[in-house]
């Protein structure tokens, strides 16, 4: 059930439930998220947002540091997310303590910098996708950056790449094409599904504005590289696997997640064709892949 108060998201097929402690704190989801509310679910991370004073205090051993806005802790058991804003000084903004395994966390948002008359999105990116990424590092599957496309028959091909590679100009070639859904022009979870692996999208769309929460089995995987022709390169599986994880969204400050990550793309590889695709950036790349 969604409301001002409660809301229940699934990305990824992993359901967050959010829920404010405070009456007067109304929540919302933010730009495409909306699109992944749903109004029921056995919930797999339980948040709880309260409105607090924080201070800018040491809270733990630091672990990472993102150089921009966010600082990761870890105090005890928890990891504790730090938010801060040259716009609102030293003190954060919004602090987010999670348990070990990402199923329970609490955020507390700095109320001095928050009107008391507008709605918030306790998750706003780029915490939403940094929880996400945990727990699906959990044992659960990987977040990369891909354009994720579905077929006519509701078969998935995934088109990985870093940025400049090709992702959205690829959604936009798939764009209007008969039967066809883009779940997303930037990143794409994968997860198992008993012995194969599906494909999801997300809502963090690249400047195509791609974004739907529908899923779809994975069938074939290619590698972006811009070309003079129109291409396939077969891909080896220890090669396969390597490109898919420099192409990741890993949590590399804990040593665990990335063995399971790299373990998860060995799988991945093992289950469906890979190749690069080689591609001139027009409709004339279709007919290749349609045909292959």
């Amino acid at each position: 059930m969604n409301s001002l108060h409660e809301l229940l998201l699934s990305i990824g097929n992993i359901t967050l439930r959010i829920t404010a402690e405070d009456p007067d704190l109304r929540l919302y989801a933010d730009g495409a998220k909306e699109k992944f509310l749903v109004q029921d679910g056995k919930p797999d991370v339980d948040i709880s947002v309260a409105w607090r004073n924080l201070v800018h205090e040491p809270i733990g051993k630091k672990l990472f540091d993102s150089g921009s806005i966010w600082e990761l802790f870890r105090q005890d058991e928890s990891s504790i997310f730090r938010f801060t804003s040259l716009a609102y000084g030293a003190s954060p903004y919004k602090l987010a303590s999670f348990d070990k395994d990402f199923s329970k966390g609490t955020i507390h948002l700095h109320e001095p910098f928050f009107p008391s008359d507008q709605r918030v999105d306790p998750i706003c990116y780029p915490l939403d996708e940094l929880l996400l990424v945990n727990v699906l590092a959990g044992g659960r599957g990987a977040e990369i950056h891909a354009c994720g496309i579905v077929d006519s028959e509701g078969r998935g091909h995934l088109f990985a790449g870093q940025s400049g590679a090709g992702k959205t100009t690829t959604a936009r070639i798939w764009d209007g094409e008969p039967g066809i859904s883009i779940l997303s022009d930037d990143r794409i979870v994968l997860r198992k599904d008993g012995k194969h692996i599906r494909m999801y999208g997300t809502p963090w769309h690249g400047e195509g504005g791609f974004s739907l929460p529908t899923s779809a089995p994975l069938t074939h995987i290619y590698f972006l590289q811009k070309g003079a022709k129109n291409e396939l390169v077969p891909q080896g599986k220890a090669e396969g696997a390597a490109r898919l994880f420099s192409c990741c969204f890993a949590p590399l400050y804990f040593p665990e997640a990335v063995s399971f990550t790299l373990a998860f793309f060995e799988d991945v590889v093992k289950s469906v064709p890979l190749d690069e695709l080689r591609f001139l950036p027009d409709k004339t790349v279709l007919k290749l892949i349609k045909s292959h």
